[in-house]
């Protein structure tokens, strides 16, 4: 018996994530989500994570009965990076991208991804948490890695996958949860899912 759900939604339009789960055999169509992904004053990084994972993994859910879609789990992800205690969402613009990159050259930071599983009647989630260490960036560095385009959707303002691999001299932790999906967490909780759908 496969150890997987037969099929999920995955509440993300990242190419990344679905590559993802191409990679380990998890069949999925893709639901859009929209929502608010500001930081509330005080929210911790994990906590941070987790509730915009969570909140996605809903608006996916009810998405699905709104469209009439067969009922799947939903899955969803979240992805921050973090340094000095502050959340690094998407820059926005090349300005601030800029700042980012600077603020993390030749340092180390953590980055957190949270997923949530939704089945209508209980969430699964969980937190990996990677750390990631730069070399020194010039502003040459910078300025022609922000002419690639390629931070400018990323939390943090680089991707490790792409151009930004040749400023990381250190991983600590999971590539894929870099990425932004963690592969091993994910696995385990689809396999939780399923276990519990055939086991009840």
């Amino acid at each position: 018996m496969n150890k997987f759900p037969p099929r999920i939604y995955l509440a993300s339009r990242s190419p990344r994530r679905r590559e993802l789960l191409d990679q380990i055999g998890v069949a999925h169509d893709v639901l859009n989500t929209d929502i608010d992904e500001s930081a509330l004053p005080g929210e911790t990084p994990s906590s941070y994570v987790l509730r915009i994972a969570t909140a996605k993994a809903y608006t996916g859910w009810q998405a699905m009965l709104t469209l009439g879609l067969p009922r799947l789990p939903v899955l969803a992800a979240d992805t921050c990076v973090t340094l000095d205690g502050e959340i690094f969402g998407k820059p926005g613009n090349p300005q601030v991208a800029s700042a980012m990159l600077r603020r993390l050259s030749g340092r180390s930071h953590q980055v957190l991804t949270a997923i949530a599983l939704y089945t209508g009647s209980h969430c699964f989630s969980a937190v990996s948490t990677s750390t990631v260490s730069f070399r020194s960036l010039d502003e040459n560095d910078i300025a022609h890695y922000i002419a690639s385009g390629e931070p400018l959707d990323k939390a943090g303002s680089y991707a490790i996958q792409g151009l930004a691999a040749q400023f990381i001299c250190h991983l600590d932790g999971s590539y894929s949860g870099v990425m932004g999906l963690p592969v091993f967490e994910t696995t385990q909780l689809l396999e939780q899912v399923w276990y519990q759908r055939h086991n009840n």
